[in-house]
């Protein structure tokens, strides 16, 4: 059993779990993008489209 200390912050189950789960998502997200745009890139690459490139790298150098 869990032993609580008096005057020590509290936290309730419930508001860890939604923290946990809210930073789980937003990092499945971010790691969509991330992968979205590296394919978008590769095709990029593959028309030999420069000015797309250039504007999807700075993209994906955003939110890595």
């Amino acid at each position: 059993m869990e032993k609580k200390l008096l005057n020590s912050p509290q936290h309730s189950d419930e508001n860890t779990d939604s923290v946990v789960a809210e930073m789980f998502l937003n990092n499945a997200i971010k790691e969509f993008k991330r992968e979205k745009l590296r394919k978008e890139i590769d095709q990029t690459l593959q028309d030999g489209n420069k000015d797309l490139f250039l504007k999807l790298t700075k993209e994906l150098k955003k939110i890595s």
